[in-house]
């Protein structure tokens, strides 16, 4: 049968529309459908129970609306409701019982459960606590308005923190003991400041013994420390300013001592390191010997570490191991979410470290002596986290860049540094949560082709049970335009080879020329690029409106050895905004980027790379979208600063230099700089102080100060969304999204 003319001429008009793929009608849209690209991670609030031969998860149940605790066996199958909530309230009254976390005892047979949380800073804050009886169905207070609250090993106590002090509280008498007594206004037992916990990336200050008789913890004292004053210029007449103590570089730490109390008794011995007051104690770890703890010890620019072994009965202490650097050394990492460097095996006397000292970042084991018995792993690859370790098969479970920088994949190797085996073997960036015995692992991965996939596997990496596979994702992708991730490395003038990715316009045509958005962050030991899902909505609504965005792991980016992350050191700013520079001009080189209109944009340290980029390098970015800036580094805290940029005593110039402020006047792009007064963390000081040097020097300049909010400024919903309409309506008016006729020559 042959269609009349007229209907086939209908059919070819309706073709693009009948396959045309849903586009975001608005940004508010777009930020409101963040399920759309990213999908969902699988089952929440992991723990592993019974060793790591169970884990428990939470769960949402749509049809009870009610969200459960369930517990799975990876042997048997068998996937229990442990919780649902019905029935329990709050002891003492009848409002439905409701909680913020929730952990287990040794046992397996109590919940522990945190509710009312009130938050003090980034990590910390105040709860209740409750232990819940799961076979009979009870629930008892345990303590109220407790910082931090942890079950001993053996199930018969909890310790906790409140108002500076520490407490026990006894199942066994049902009664409350005071541990410690000379909590103040500026002394902490137990507890952390703003500038140790936002630092060194800890909230608990305080640790149980393996055998449940003693709890170490830090003392901190703060008095010496400046205080820094805030506020969001509420209210009627005088406005309330809010007030922490907060060392920027060149001022007074906080001094910290390690302080052991034996529950038994209540006896306190403080373990003295004999080093100077301004020094760091970042670390604190039981060993497998009874009464014994180690503390780690770090100078004040953190590039000399000791470790030491303390009796905790006498005092007594030994140094183990001792370590000198060049440039800063690492204890924990926030990016790759990894506390420890350190790893003390319970049932073992040897233990692990992780350095970069052979230019790598490397397994080291020791002995309790301090002997060095083998570096474990090399290799020109980093080790990123230590999962777990198999004392009796001898064997040590970590993740690796052994396959590429761009991704992240888990091995076992022998102690003997032999056997090594590879048990991830989808290519990606994979995020681990393994059970302490090794038995099992949940796998989260994704790459540039594939949305989160999660599988609970065995120790040997074989797949036990399909957890997630986001299948609406893969459909969105189907129906909605979508901007994947292309991966791409390219040479720089000075020789570096940088791994990038870009993300395409809707409807790409490479016979037009685009605006180019440079989302950056380019801090010590970040990150940007991986071989990963692109799910960022923002980023996607600007390729549905006509943007090309890029990101690069620039100079300083883990992943990459020691030289490439670490020669940043005493110099922020330069090298990065150098090699930012070097991508946009490799990205204007390619006929369909307008090398004319390109944009970086970047909050925090990524705000400072907008500073520093704008004005070292004012004729290659045509427009800055900058949140929450640095601008000077003297006016940043001591335990990050310091790290990086050495003490304004011996680094003077260099802090002058990394100073975006002290080449204001070079400024030529279009700016946008926003910023909360009641930043804790970048005290909105820094914008200021930019500010007035623009005006100094009369550039214009486009500035929204947030009176609420924090570092991230937006402080609610209607906040962000205007936010980040407030971005994309800057670049809309300053780098047009309308596609120019394209030449094929380079700028």
């Amino acid at each position: 049968m042959r269609l009349p003319l007229r209907f086939l001429a209908v059919l070819l008009l309706l073709a693009p529309v009948l396959h045309a793929q849903q586009r975001f009608t608005s940004l508010d849209q777009a930020l409101s459908s963040n399920a759309l690209f990213s999908g969902a991670s699988g089952p929440q609030n992991i723990l592993w129970m019974d060793g790591g031969n169970r884990y428990s998860y939470s769960l949402y149940n749509r049809q009870t609306n009610t969200m459960e605790i369930r517990s799975f066996n990876p042997a048997t199958g068998v996937d229990d409701l442990v919780f649902d909530g019905k029935g329990v309230t709050f002891p003492g009254t009848s409002a439905p019982f409701d909680y913020d976390s929730f952990g287990w005892t040794g046992d397996s047979k109590h919940l522990f459960f945190s509710s009312n949380f009130r938050p003090i800073y980034r990590r910390s804050g105040i709860s209740d606590h409750y232990l819940y009886n799961v076979q009979s169905r009870t629930i008892q207070a345990v303590a109220k308005d407790a910082g931090t609250a942890e079950l001993s090993p053996d199930g018969k106590h909890v310790g906790m923190e409140r108002g500076g002090d520490l407490y026990l509280y006894s199942f066994d008498s049902g009664s409350e003991t005071r541990l410690t007594h000379d909590g103040s206004e500026h002394l902490f037992n137990g507890r952390f400041g703003w500038v140790y916990e936002e630092e060194l990336g800890l909230a608990q200050a305080w640790s149980w013994s393996h055998d449940s008789r003693y709890i170490a913890f830090w003392q901190e004292n703060e008095s010496a420390v400046p205080l820094f004053r805030m506020t969001d210029y509420e209210g009627a007449g005088h406005p309330e300013y809010v007030t922490l103590k907060y060392p920027k570089v060149g001022d007074t730490n906080p001094t910290m001592r390690i302080g052991v109390v034996d529950i038994r008794n209540g006896e306190r011995v403080f373990l003295e390191t004999g080093e100077s007051d301004d020094s760091l104690i970042p670390r604190i770890y039981w060993t497998s010997v009874p009464g014994q703890l180690a503390v780690v010890w770090m100078n004040r620019e953190q590039n000399h570490l000791k470790l030491y072994f303390f009796d905790v009965t006498t005092g007594a202490r030994k140094l183990v191991m001792e370590e000198r650097s060049e440039v800063w050394i690492d204890v924990y990492n926030f990016f790759e979410r990894i506390d420890h460097h350190f790893l003390f095996p319970s049932d073992s006397k040897d233990f692990f470290w992780m350095s970069d000292r052979d230019g790598y970042r490397h397994i080291y084991q020791y002995d309790y002596d301090g002997k060095l018995i083998r570096q474990v792993t090399t290799g020109n690859w980093e080790v990123t986290n230590l999962y777990a370790y198999d004392a009796r098969a001898k064997q040590i479970f970590y993740a690796s860049t052994e396959a590429s920088p761009l991704e992240r994949h888990l091995y076992v190797i022998g102690t003997n540094g032999r056997g090594k085996q590879k048990l991830t073997t989808e290519t990606g960036r994979h995020t681990i949560d393994m059970g302490p015995n090794a038995a099992y692992f949940i796998d989260r991965y994704s790459n540039i082709n594939t949305p989160t996939q999660v599988l609970l596997k065995d120790r040997r990496g074989r797949v036990v049970k399909t957890l997630e596979t986001n299948e609406s994702v893969k459909q969105a992708v189907k129906t909605h335009a979508y901007a994947k991730r292309n991966l791409f490395r390219f040479t720089t003038s000075e020789g570096v080879e940088l791994d990038a990715m870009i993300l395409y316009p809707a409807d790409f045509d490479s016979t037009k020329r685009y605006p180019m958005v440079l989302d950056v962050y380019g801090g010590p030991s970040s990150q940007s690029v991986y071989n990963q899902w692109e799910s960022g909505n923002f980023r996607q609504y600007l390729t549905q409106q006509g943007y090309i965005v890029v990101g690069v792991n620039n100079r300083g980016s883990s992943g990459y050895g020691r030289n490439f992350e670490k020669q940043v050191y005493l110099n922020l700013g330069e090298l990065e905004a150098r090699d930012f520079k070097e991508t946009a001009d490799h990205m204007a080189a390619r006929p369909y980027v307008d090398g004319s209109r390109i944009a970086i944009r970047g909050h925090s340290y990524g705000g400072y790379m907008v500073l520093y980029a704008m004005t070292a390098h004012p004729d290659r970015f045509a427009v800055g979208l900058c949140g929450a800036p640095v601008s000077d580094w003297r006016l940043y805290n001591t335990i990050y600063t310091e790290r990086y940029m050495g003490t304004l005593a011996t680094n003077t110039p260099g802090y002058v230099k990394s100073s975006p402020t002290t080449r204001a006047d070079r400024l030529k792009g279009k700016l946008l700089i926003v910023h909360s007064s009641m930043d804790e963390n970048v005290h909105v000081q820094h914008t200021f102080q930019f500010v007035k040097a623009l005006i100094d020097h009369r550039i214009d300049h486009d500035l929204r100060i947030f009176p609420p909010g924090a570092h991230g400024v937006a402080y609610n919903r209607a906040s962000n969304l205007y936010l980040q309409n407030l971005y994309f309506d800057y670049l809309q008016e300053y780098l047009s999204a309308t596609q120019s006729p394209g030449t094929t020559t380079a700028d």
